[in-house]
């Protein structure tokens, strides 16, 4: 009766911006996840991308534990210790030179906006603001974000949106130049797009962007906020595509769990942020940082996790293509990187995701027709096994 009276306390409580499920989470540890009735459960979504160590990671907790002891939050006027780690480890190993924090991808994505079309400003001069993006893009739910994102579903409702951004085909590079004019400051893209439904970069096509941007006088930014923090296997995405970007934007896993967002650049770039023309109240502070520097030394740990990202994407990746061969009728692609990847199916998908929901395992559909696996990489062949076991089976059923 409990569980029954929290649900409904939530339905008639929050809005009803997500379709949940019927489940309250109390525990989670590793890879798994326990409800209040005391099930378990698997959990190959992450948070959406966002437990990159598991549930509760012991060098997290620790971390969290020992700055909340010590301080918890101090405004940006002012230094913090923890920050200043963080920002030096994650310049260190990126090729950046200047962060930025705030609290989530979407405001570290409102921060490379702004940087972009301020730095036009102050080296150019007026009229150079827009922004080119890819069609089936995601940059988060703020205004300017969705305005920036090339998914429609995400738009309506809340027009006029901003203005100032232009839409193109995703791998396709001369729609990008097409789309250039006298008025273009930067390109926005993801390395994977992930809400898009896992869509890969085509052989030399961010090498073919970089050039045009450099030939254009143009900022190449990036949003790994999915794909960073070793989600496929290096620390950025961009290590695998053999060029570097001018703006990058991170999120999701950052923090282990903890919110934290961060935008970084190169130095001529982000000296166009001057005194008070960006901030963020919460930004960077202690215990958010705390988290994320306990996360980051993790996986740069050796490069252990970073490994294990690669060869369990890999058995997932051939058990998955397996099961491709096996439903040919409902699985159209296998695709993906590391530890993002995703299953087409021939049909819509939530079907697939509630079925295996209801075996214990969570899993997450996206673009209507694709389900996607973001699991920790802490994942173990074992958790891979009973993964497709589920999948199989509920395969079979549909098949």
């Amino acid at each position: 009766m409990e569980i029954k009276k929290l649900l409904d306390e939530s339905n008639s409580y929050m809005m009803e911006t997500y379709k949940r499920f019927p489940v309250i989470f109390v525990k989670g540890r590793g890879m798994k996840l326990w409800s209040m009735d005391g099930k378990e459960y698997l959990d190959f979504m992450g948070g959406i991308a966002v437990n990159i160590l598991g549930h509760c990671h012991p060098k997290l907790v620790v971390a969290i534990q020992k700055q909340a002891q010590r301080l918890i939050h101090v405004s940006n006027f002012f230094h913090n210790d923890v920050q200043i780690k963080l920002a030096k480890l994650l310049l260190d190993h990126s090729f950046a030179d200047r962060v930025f924090f705030s609290n989530s991808g979407a405001e570290a994505n409102e921060a490379a906006i702004k940087l972009a079309r301020k730095h036009a400003k102050s080296v150019r001069g007026e009229g150079r603001s827009e922004i080119i993006t890819a069609l089936n893009s995601f940059h988060g739910r703020t205004i300017a974000t969705i305005s920036a994102t090339g998914q429609p579903r995400f738009q309506q409702g809340f027009e006029p949106l901003l203005p100032g951004f232009r839409h193109v085909p995703f791998n396709d590079v001369e729609s990008i130049k097409e789309a250039t004019t006298d008025k273009t400051c930067a390109i926005m893209l993801e390395p994977i797009q992930g809400e898009g439904g896992i869509r890969m970069p085509s052989p030399g096509f961010f090498k073919a962007v970089r050039k045009h941007c450099d030939e254009n006088g143009l900022l190449l930014m990036l949003d790994e906020v999915q794909t960073g923090m070793g989600r496929t296997g290096k620390l950025f995405a961009y290590e695998h595509l053999d060029f570097e970007p001018d703006i990058l934007t991170l999120a999701k896993g950052l923090g282990g769990g903890f919110p934290i967002g961060a935008t970084i650049a190169r130095e001529e770039i982000a000296k166009s942020f001057d005194y008070g023309s960006h901030g963020s109240t919460f930004g960077g502070n202690p215990l958010a940082c705390a988290a994320a520097l306990a996360t980051l030394e993790t996986i740069l740990e050796d490069g252990i996790l970073l490994g294990e990202c690669t060869r369990m994407g890999q058995i997932i990746m051939n058990k998955l293509i397996e099961l491709k061969d096996k439903f040919p009728n409902i699985i159209v692609d296998v695709r993906g990187k590391g530890l993002l990847l995703a299953m087409e199916l021939t049909r819509e998908c939530s079907q697939v995701v509630q079925a295996v929901f209801e075996r214990g395992v969570l899993i997450n559909c996206t673009s209507v027709n694709t389900l996607r696996f973001m699991p920790p990489l802490i994942v173990s062949e074992e958790d891979i096994a009973r993964l497709i076991d589920v999948l199989s089976e509920v395969l079979s059923r549909l098949s």
